[in-house]
Protein backbone atom coordinates (compact mmCIF):
# COMPACT_ATOMS: atom_id res chain seq x y z
CA UNK A 1 0.00 0.00 0.00
CA UNK A 2 1.47 3.21 -0.32
CA UNK A 3 -0.25 7.12 0.61
CA UNK A 4 -1.58 9.29 -2.29
CA UNK A 5 -3.21 12.80 -3.57
CA UNK A 6 -5.49 10.62 -5.54
CA UNK A 7 -8.88 12.62 -8.31
CA UNK A 8 -12.12 13.06 -6.92
CA UNK A 9 -13.46 13.54 -10.38
CA UNK A 10 -12.99 12.14 -13.65
CA UNK A 11 -12.90 14.27 -17.36
CA UNK A 12 -13.14 17.71 -17.71
CA UNK A 13 -14.95 20.28 -15.98
CA UNK A 14 -16.05 23.19 -18.59
CA UNK A 15 -14.36 25.60 -16.76
CA UNK A 16 -11.45 27.91 -16.80
CA UNK A 17 -11.07 29.45 -13.38
CA UNK A 18 -6.84 29.40 -13.40
CA UNK A 19 -3.81 28.08 -11.76
CA UNK A 20 -4.59 29.19 -8.63
CA UNK A 21 -6.23 27.41 -5.67
CA UNK A 22 -7.31 27.87 -2.49
CA UNK A 23 -8.49 24.68 -1.24
CA UNK A 24 -7.88 21.05 -2.66
CA UNK A 25 -10.73 19.38 -1.25
CA UNK A 26 -12.90 19.66 -4.18
CA UNK A 27 -10.30 18.00 -6.59
CA UNK A 28 -7.76 15.77 -4.50
CA UNK A 29 -8.34 13.25 -1.26
CA UNK A 30 -5.59 12.34 0.86
CA UNK A 31 -5.88 8.16 0.68
CA UNK A 32 -4.61 4.54 1.14
CA UNK A 33 -4.22 2.87 -1.83
CA UNK A 34 -2.57 -0.07 -3.66
CA UNK A 35 0.75 0.22 -5.13
CA UNK A 36 0.31 -0.05 -8.88
CA UNK A 37 1.69 -2.73 -11.19
CA UNK A 38 3.59 -2.18 -14.07
CA UNK A 39 3.03 -3.72 -17.04
CA UNK A 40 4.82 -4.70 -20.99
CA UNK A 41 6.77 -1.21 -21.00
CA UNK A 42 6.72 0.59 -18.20
CA UNK A 43 8.57 1.46 -15.08
CA UNK A 44 7.89 1.61 -11.12
CA UNK A 45 9.53 4.73 -9.68
CA UNK A 46 9.81 5.09 -5.63
CA UNK A 47 9.13 8.70 -5.65
CA UNK A 48 11.68 10.77 -3.60
CA UNK A 49 10.42 14.18 -4.60
CA UNK A 50 7.22 15.55 -6.53
CA UNK A 51 7.10 18.90 -8.60
CA UNK A 52 4.18 20.99 -8.58
CA UNK A 53 3.34 22.94 -11.73
CA UNK A 54 0.57 25.28 -12.88
CA UNK A 55 -0.29 22.73 -15.37
CA UNK A 56 -1.43 20.56 -12.56
CA UNK A 57 -3.40 22.67 -10.96
CA UNK A 58 -5.43 23.04 -14.07
CA UNK A 59 -5.22 19.44 -14.62
CA UNK A 60 -6.66 18.60 -11.02
CA UNK A 61 -9.56 21.31 -11.85
CA UNK A 62 -10.38 19.54 -15.10
CA UNK A 63 -9.07 22.43 -16.92
CA UNK A 64 -6.27 20.87 -18.66
CA UNK A 65 -6.07 19.48 -22.09
CA UNK A 66 -6.15 15.46 -20.61
CA UNK A 67 -9.03 14.33 -19.06
CA UNK A 68 -8.90 13.55 -15.04
CA UNK A 69 -9.47 10.13 -13.99
CA UNK A 70 -10.86 8.99 -10.64
CA UNK A 71 -9.55 7.36 -8.04
CA UNK A 72 -5.68 7.67 -9.64
CA UNK A 73 -3.20 9.91 -8.14
CA UNK A 74 -2.23 13.43 -9.40
CA UNK A 75 1.06 14.60 -10.04
CA UNK A 76 2.66 14.74 -13.74
CA UNK A 77 6.92 15.42 -12.83
CA UNK A 78 9.29 14.27 -10.11
CA UNK A 79 12.10 11.87 -9.37
CA UNK A 80 12.55 8.69 -7.89
CA UNK A 81 14.48 5.45 -8.08
CA UNK A 82 13.26 2.50 -10.23
CA UNK A 83 12.13 -0.54 -8.56
CA UNK A 84 10.65 -2.82 -10.95
CA UNK A 85 9.33 -2.84 -14.62
CA UNK A 86 10.57 -3.29 -18.07
CA UNK A 87 13.57 -1.27 -18.20
CA UNK A 88 17.33 -1.75 -17.11
CA UNK A 89 17.50 1.31 -15.38
CA UNK A 90 16.43 -0.52 -12.19
CA UNK A 91 17.78 0.66 -9.39
CA UNK A 92 19.03 3.91 -11.01
CA UNK A 93 17.84 7.62 -9.71
CA UNK A 94 15.70 9.22 -12.63
CA UNK A 95 13.13 12.16 -13.60
CA UNK A 96 9.91 11.36 -15.38
CA UNK A 97 6.21 11.69 -16.26
CA UNK A 98 4.32 10.14 -14.72
CA UNK A 99 2.40 8.66 -17.61
CA UNK A 100 0.16 6.28 -16.10
CA UNK A 101 -0.27 6.87 -12.36
CA UNK A 102 0.88 10.17 -10.59
CA UNK A 103 3.77 11.51 -8.95
CA UNK A 104 1.96 13.09 -5.69
CA UNK A 105 2.14 10.02 -4.33
CA UNK A 106 5.10 7.09 -2.77
CA UNK A 107 5.15 5.22 -6.02
CA UNK A 108 4.72 6.25 -9.68
CA UNK A 109 4.03 4.29 -12.61
CA UNK A 110 5.27 5.46 -16.52
CA UNK A 111 6.51 4.78 -19.27
CA UNK A 112 10.16 3.31 -19.53
CA UNK A 113 10.64 4.62 -22.79
CA UNK A 114 10.50 8.08 -21.22
CA UNK A 115 12.58 8.00 -17.79
CA UNK A 116 16.07 10.32 -17.84
CA UNK A 117 18.66 9.65 -15.74
CA UNK A 118 19.86 12.00 -13.16
CA UNK A 119 23.49 13.06 -12.43
CA UNK A 120 24.75 11.54 -9.13
CA UNK A 121 25.70 15.86 -8.25
CA UNK A 122 21.95 17.05 -9.65
CA UNK A 123 20.79 18.20 -6.65
CA UNK A 124 17.08 16.81 -6.15
CA UNK A 125 14.74 19.78 -6.21
CA UNK A 126 16.29 20.26 -9.83
CA UNK A 127 16.09 16.69 -10.64
CA UNK A 128 12.38 16.67 -9.91
CA UNK A 129 11.53 19.47 -11.90
CA UNK A 130 14.04 19.00 -15.04
CA UNK A 131 11.35 18.26 -17.46
CA UNK A 132 7.86 20.24 -17.33
CA UNK A 133 9.61 24.11 -17.44
CA UNK A 134 13.59 23.33 -18.44
CA UNK A 135 12.73 21.42 -21.45
CA UNK A 136 10.10 23.48 -22.47
CA UNK A 137 12.54 26.50 -21.97
CA UNK A 138 15.41 24.45 -24.19
CA UNK A 139 12.54 23.41 -26.67
CA UNK A 140 11.15 26.78 -26.99
CA UNK A 141 14.71 28.38 -27.62
CA UNK A 142 15.56 26.10 -30.14
CA UNK A 143 12.49 28.30 -31.76
CA UNK A 144 14.08 31.43 -30.88
CA UNK A 145 17.76 30.75 -32.20
CA UNK A 146 16.64 29.26 -34.96
CA UNK A 147 14.35 32.35 -36.18
CA UNK A 148 17.26 34.38 -36.34
CA UNK A 149 16.38 37.13 -33.51
CA UNK A 150 18.25 38.95 -31.81
CA UNK A 151 15.47 39.46 -28.87
CA UNK A 152 12.58 37.99 -27.47
CA UNK A 153 9.41 38.77 -25.38
CA UNK A 154 8.46 36.84 -22.28
CA UNK A 155 5.66 37.76 -19.96
CA UNK A 156 4.65 35.84 -16.30
CA UNK A 157 8.80 36.44 -16.26
CA UNK A 158 9.43 36.12 -12.58
CA UNK A 159 8.38 32.46 -13.04
CA UNK A 160 10.96 29.57 -12.78
CA UNK A 161 10.23 29.34 -16.97
CA UNK A 162 10.78 32.74 -17.12
CA UNK A 163 14.00 33.25 -15.29
CA UNK A 164 15.17 29.91 -16.86
CA UNK A 165 14.11 31.37 -20.35
CA UNK A 166 15.83 34.66 -19.18
CA UNK A 167 19.21 32.86 -18.36
CA UNK A 168 19.68 31.40 -21.96
CA UNK A 169 18.83 34.60 -23.99
CA UNK A 170 21.92 35.77 -21.44
CA UNK A 171 24.05 33.07 -22.28
CA UNK A 172 23.44 32.98 -25.94
CA UNK A 173 23.13 37.03 -26.75
CA UNK A 174 19.61 37.10 -27.15
CA UNK A 175 18.02 40.33 -25.48
CA UNK A 176 15.26 38.91 -23.46
CA UNK A 177 12.36 41.85 -23.31
CA UNK A 178 10.68 40.36 -19.78
CA UNK A 179 6.98 41.61 -18.60
CA UNK A 180 5.86 40.90 -14.92
CA UNK A 181 2.87 42.78 -13.03
CA UNK A 182 5.04 43.28 -9.90
CA UNK A 183 7.69 46.27 -10.64
CA UNK A 184 9.71 44.78 -7.32
CA UNK A 185 10.46 41.87 -9.63
CA UNK A 186 12.43 44.39 -12.31
CA UNK A 187 15.92 44.26 -10.18
CA UNK A 188 16.45 40.60 -10.01
CA UNK A 189 15.32 40.14 -13.44
CA UNK A 190 17.76 42.64 -15.06
CA UNK A 191 20.36 41.12 -12.55
CA UNK A 192 19.63 37.91 -14.46
CA UNK A 193 20.04 39.41 -17.84
CA UNK A 194 16.56 40.86 -19.10
CA UNK A 195 17.55 43.54 -21.21
CA UNK A 196 14.05 45.55 -20.71
CA UNK A 197 11.70 44.76 -17.52
CA UNK A 198 8.24 45.74 -18.62
CA UNK A 199 5.76 46.33 -15.51
CA UNK A 200 2.38 45.85 -16.54
CA UNK A 201 0.77 47.68 -13.62
CA UNK A 202 3.02 50.91 -14.34
CA UNK A 203 0.29 53.39 -15.86
CA UNK A 204 1.91 53.49 -19.61
CA UNK A 205 3.16 49.78 -20.08
CA UNK A 206 2.05 49.90 -23.88
CA UNK A 207 4.09 52.98 -24.29
CA UNK A 208 7.33 51.70 -22.45
CA UNK A 209 6.63 48.60 -25.20
CA UNK A 210 6.12 50.58 -28.05
CA UNK A 211 9.47 52.37 -26.81
CA UNK A 212 11.77 49.42 -26.30
CA UNK A 213 10.65 48.19 -29.77
CA UNK A 214 12.43 51.42 -31.53
CA UNK A 215 15.49 49.83 -31.11
CA UNK A 216 14.74 46.49 -30.32
CA UNK A 217 12.71 44.18 -32.76
CA UNK A 218 11.37 41.27 -31.32
CA UNK A 219 9.64 38.82 -33.87
CA UNK A 220 8.77 35.95 -30.69
CA UNK A 221 6.49 36.39 -27.50
CA UNK A 222 6.22 33.70 -25.13
CA UNK A 223 2.84 34.10 -23.75
CA UNK A 224 1.91 32.65 -20.57
CA UNK A 225 -0.76 34.89 -19.23
CA UNK A 226 -3.26 35.00 -22.27
CA UNK A 227 -4.67 38.50 -21.61
CA UNK A 228 -5.62 42.03 -23.02
CA UNK A 229 -2.24 43.00 -22.59
CA UNK A 230 -0.88 40.11 -24.21
CA UNK A 231 -2.59 41.07 -27.25
CA UNK A 232 -2.23 45.17 -28.09
CA UNK A 233 1.91 43.70 -27.06
CA UNK A 234 1.77 41.13 -30.34
CA UNK A 235 -0.19 43.90 -31.93
CA UNK A 236 2.52 45.99 -31.46
CA UNK A 237 5.43 44.15 -32.36
CA UNK A 238 6.97 44.36 -35.97
CA UNK A 239 5.52 42.72 -38.80
CA UNK A 240 6.60 38.80 -38.53
CA UNK A 241 5.99 38.56 -35.33
CA UNK A 242 5.20 34.89 -33.92
CA UNK A 243 2.84 34.97 -30.30
CA UNK A 244 3.35 31.84 -28.95
CA UNK A 245 0.98 30.83 -26.43
CA UNK A 246 1.85 28.11 -23.88
CA UNK A 247 -0.50 28.74 -20.77
CA UNK A 248 -3.43 30.77 -19.40
CA UNK A 249 -2.52 32.33 -15.97
CA UNK A 250 -5.30 34.90 -16.66
CA UNK A 251 -8.97 33.95 -16.83
CA UNK A 252 -10.05 36.39 -19.30
CA UNK A 253 -10.34 36.36 -22.88
CA UNK A 254 -8.46 39.10 -24.77
CA UNK A 255 -9.94 40.97 -27.92
CA UNK A 256 -7.87 40.51 -30.86
CA UNK A 257 -8.44 44.47 -32.33
CA UNK A 258 -6.17 43.96 -35.24
CA UNK A 259 -6.60 40.55 -36.84
CA UNK A 260 -5.74 42.60 -40.26
CA UNK A 261 -2.23 42.65 -39.30
CA UNK A 262 -2.24 38.77 -39.68
CA UNK A 263 -2.79 38.83 -43.50
CA UNK A 264 -1.27 42.03 -44.19
CA UNK A 265 2.16 42.06 -41.79
CA UNK A 266 2.86 38.95 -41.88
CA UNK A 267 1.91 37.73 -38.24
CA UNK A 268 0.98 34.59 -36.71
CA UNK A 269 -0.81 33.16 -33.17
CA UNK A 270 0.16 29.43 -31.83
CA UNK A 271 0.18 27.14 -29.84
CA UNK A 272 2.87 24.74 -28.13
CA UNK A 273 2.80 22.13 -26.13
CA UNK A 274 5.76 20.42 -24.88
CA UNK A 275 4.13 16.45 -24.91
CA UNK A 276 3.81 17.72 -29.08
CA UNK A 277 7.16 19.04 -29.40
CA UNK A 278 9.22 15.93 -28.20
CA UNK A 279 6.91 13.51 -30.64
CA UNK A 280 7.96 15.82 -32.79
CA UNK A 281 11.47 17.04 -32.08
CA UNK A 282 14.64 15.06 -33.93
CA UNK A 283 15.33 12.17 -31.62
CA UNK A 284 18.59 12.98 -30.69
CA UNK A 285 17.91 16.42 -29.78
CA UNK A 286 15.63 15.20 -26.66
CA UNK A 287 18.72 13.43 -24.63
CA UNK A 288 21.28 16.10 -25.70
CA UNK A 289 18.96 18.37 -24.43
CA UNK A 290 18.24 17.00 -21.20
CA UNK A 291 22.25 16.62 -20.76
CA UNK A 292 22.81 20.59 -21.58
CA UNK A 293 19.81 21.10 -18.87
CA UNK A 294 21.53 19.02 -15.78
CA UNK A 295 24.75 20.94 -16.92
CA UNK A 296 23.54 24.13 -16.23
CA UNK A 297 21.85 23.33 -13.10
CA UNK A 298 24.97 21.69 -11.74
CA UNK A 299 27.28 24.47 -12.87
CA UNK A 300 24.55 27.26 -11.53
CA UNK A 301 24.02 28.68 -14.75
CA UNK A 302 20.20 27.93 -13.83
CA UNK A 303 18.90 27.57 -10.40
CA UNK A 304 15.94 26.12 -8.90
CA UNK A 305 13.71 28.40 -6.74
CA UNK A 306 12.08 26.67 -4.05
CA UNK A 307 9.47 28.59 -2.46
CA UNK A 308 8.93 25.15 0.16
CA UNK A 309 8.74 21.14 0.07
CA UNK A 310 5.37 20.10 1.46
CA UNK A 311 5.20 16.46 3.30
CA UNK A 312 2.55 14.66 1.34
CA UNK A 313 1.09 13.45 4.54
CA UNK A 314 -0.15 17.58 5.05
CA UNK A 315 -0.34 18.30 1.79
CA UNK A 316 -3.98 18.72 1.65
CA UNK A 317 -3.39 21.75 4.40
CA UNK A 318 -0.31 23.29 3.40
CA UNK A 319 0.33 22.36 -0.48
CA UNK A 320 -2.44 25.70 -1.13
CA UNK A 321 -0.39 27.80 1.04
CA UNK A 322 3.15 27.49 -0.72
CA UNK A 323 1.43 27.83 -3.87
CA UNK A 324 0.49 31.10 -3.33
CA UNK A 325 4.04 32.37 -2.67
CA UNK A 326 5.18 34.22 -5.40
CA UNK A 327 8.74 33.48 -7.21
CA UNK A 328 9.03 29.84 -6.22
CA UNK A 329 8.21 26.27 -7.17
CA UNK A 330 6.38 24.28 -4.76
CA UNK A 331 7.46 20.19 -4.17
CA UNK A 332 5.44 17.59 -2.48
CA UNK A 333 7.75 15.44 -0.47
CA UNK A 334 5.67 11.73 -0.57
CA UNK A 335 8.56 10.52 2.30
CA UNK A 336 7.42 12.37 4.04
Amino acid sequence: MMHALIQREDGFSGTQTGPDIADLTPFLTHAEIDVPTPGPGQALIKVHLAAVNPSDIHFIKGEYGQPRRRGVPAGFEGVGEVIAGDTALIGHRVSFFATASGTWAGYALTDASGLVPCRADLAVTDAAGQLVNPLTAIAMFDMIRNSGADSFIVNAAGSQLGKLLIALGRDYGIQPIAVVRRAEQAAALKALGAAHVIVTRDPDPLDQAQAIFESLKPCILLDAVGDQFTADLFFAMPSGARWINYGKLSTDAPKLTQLGQLIFQAKQIEGFWLTRWMKQADPARIPEAFSEIQKRFVTGKWTTDVAGIVPLSAAMEKLPQVLAMPDGKAFIDPRA
